[in-house]
């Protein structure tokens, strides 16, 4: 394991639009976004090859590979039964960590951040024309603080309330190297991605297009037991 991710990050007040919501501009280097990009790579080509899920019939226009446990809406399975039957890749220990740094530097009580043990990672990749509609993420068992973490072009991301996808919402600019925590009070709002800004991306951050999305979560399941044959 790299010991990129050891460096003390430098110290940066958190904007808060929402109570339990934080955005730290810059939260990582340009070498740290670069060599995640290097692991986004090996992540996307398999044993569960990256793909766009679809929601009601209607495939979504981002694409998706799956740490730890593989999601499908609504769901969450150790194997990618949608797409190959392949038991998805494990979340690697160095996420584990940055997750429990990125609440630390969000300002989480101390016992929350020993606790903090992500055990999925949804890794979003999202070319120009990509968007992601209003949701709230809601399919796991746990209500543990998301921890979202964006590279490449900026976009557009609206943040809003816990009772309707509709306003009142608070839109923002995601670029690269921002890191966004939303918990508590704001763990089940809705947020969604209308826009991608293409030509955004910085020359150090690994992508010369495009938009990748990490959002660590916990999901509160365990495995299932062992199937049994009379």
């Amino acid at each position: 394991m790299t010991a990129l991710f050891d460096l003390p990050a430098e110290p940066r007040d958190p904007i808060s639009p929402a109570p339990g919501a934080h955005l730290v501009p810059g939260w990582l280097t340009g070498s740290q976004q670069a060599w995640i990009v290097g692991q986004f790579r090996k992540w996307a080509a398999g044993p569960v090859p990256i793909r766009a899920a679809s929601v009601g019939g209607h495939r979504m226009s981002v694409r998706t590979v799956c740490l730890g446990w593989h999601w499908q809406p609504y769901r969450y399975s150790r194997t990618a039964d949608d797409v190959n039957g392949a038991a998805v890749l494990p979340l690697p220990d160095w996420m584990i960590r940055l997750g429990r740094r990125a609440l630390h530097d969000t300002g989480h009580p101390n016992d929350l951040v020993a606790r903090y043990t992500p055990d999925a990672a949804l890794v979003n990749f999202y070319d120009t024309d990509a968007r992601l509609g209003m949701h709230q993420d809601k399919d796991e068992a746990s209500l543990a603080p998301v921890v979202s973490l964006s590279i490449g072009d900026t976009c557009t991301f609206r943040f809003g309330n816990t009772t309707t996808r509709t306003k009142p919402y608070t839109d923002l600019d995601l670029r690269s190297g921002d890191l966004f925590v939303f918990g508590g009070e704001s763990r089940l709002a809705y947020h969604g991605v209308p826009k991608i800004h293409a030509g955004t991306a910085p020359d150090d951050c690994g992508l010369t297009e495009g938009r990748i999305n990490i959002t660590m979560r916990t999901t509160g399941l365990t495995d299932p037991p062992p199937r049994t044959f009379a």
